[in-house]
């Protein structure tokens, strides 16, 4: 392993590692944040501390090195801002309806929703190895939305992080379309527009705005959990490739249900492990796909 792809590594497990933080921590925000306002001050805290950063570079005068987005993608940058409006207010609203170790592991949901997406919409192939994947993630998130097996009714929170989701799915094959473009731009355009975006729906729906405190916090959740990650991510795709890049950023929702566990002090349920040996499996199955694409 030369010293690229190290850092490309250290950069997927870092933007994993920062994903994880949001669902536990966003569910402990809820609490003094109405959903919308929180998936909005999540986005700016993205977009704002990213725009730092870009002007951070462009005093060093590296800020050149990198492609900038052009009118070529500007249908793939408006949807890009659009799903990322619909998507973690979907998110924030689930959270508030379910567990935030739920979440965590439907957030899984998303592998499935971008390759179905990337098949119907992109033509692109998808192998036996990732079907299977994709089914053992998806009863995965089927026991986990179960809210009365009997009944057959299902977690209305779980219904809205699938919803996000399938959102994000659209969203990252938009964002596929621009990875070659400047990461901190793309990461500044998706959290200053989507985050404007959410604020104008939140304060339409009569939502109150935060006090200071949780608003620093959630602005900080932001900009670490969406901000950083991303970059981050796009940065160690660059040095691994998609597919080398999705098998260590997998690890995130693991990382976020253990944390949300521990955080909320809650103890699994019987379902909750079945569903979790079964995502597990989805995601060795999807990882060892793309890794063999």
């Amino acid at each position: 392993m030369n010293d690229g792809q190290r850092r490309g590594v250290a950069c997927a497990v870092l933007a994993a590692a920062f994903y994880a933080l949001n669902s536990p921590l966003s569910k402990l925000l809820l609490g003094d944040v109405a959903p919308t306002m929180m998936a909005a001050f999540l986005y700016l805290g993205a977009g704002l501390g990213m725009a730092a950063l870009q002007w951070l570079r462009s005093r060093s005068g590296r800020a050149g090195r990198e492609q900038r987005l052009t009118r070529r993608e500007l249908p793939f940058t408006v949807g890009m801002v659009a799903l990322d409006i619909a998507a973690p207010i979907a998110l924030m609203v689930g959270l508030s309806r379910t567990t935030a170790a739920n979440a965590s592991l439907l957030n899984n949901f998303e592998i499935v929703a971008t390759s179905l997406i990337a098949l119907v919409c992109f033509g692109e192939a998808i192998s036996r190895r990732l079907w299977a994947g994709i089914g053992l993630v998806t009863l995965s998130t089927a026991l986990l939305s179960a809210q009365d097996a009997g009944s057959f009714s299902f977690s209305s929170g779980s219904v809205w992080v699938l919803i996000a989701c399938v959102c994000w799915g659209f969203e990252n094959n938009c964002t596929r379309r621009l990875s070659a473009k400047d990461p901190v731009e793309i990461v500044v355009i998706k959290g200053i527009f989507s985050g404007l975006g959410s604020l104008c729906i939140a304060l339409y729906v009569g939502e109150p705005l935060p006090a200071w405190l949780p608003a620093l916090l959630a602005l900080g959740l932001g900009f670490v959990a969406y901000g950083l990650s991303i970059a981050l991510y796009i940065y160690a795709q660059r040095e691994l490739g998609a597919a080398r890049t999705s098998a260590y950023y997998a690890v995130a929702p693991f990382i976020g249900a253990g944390l949300s566990l521990i955080i909320f002090r809650e103890i699994p349920t019987p379902g909750f492990m079945a569903a979790l040996a079964l995502m597990i499996a989805g995601t060795w199955c999807v990882t060892c796909a793309q890794g063999a694409a």
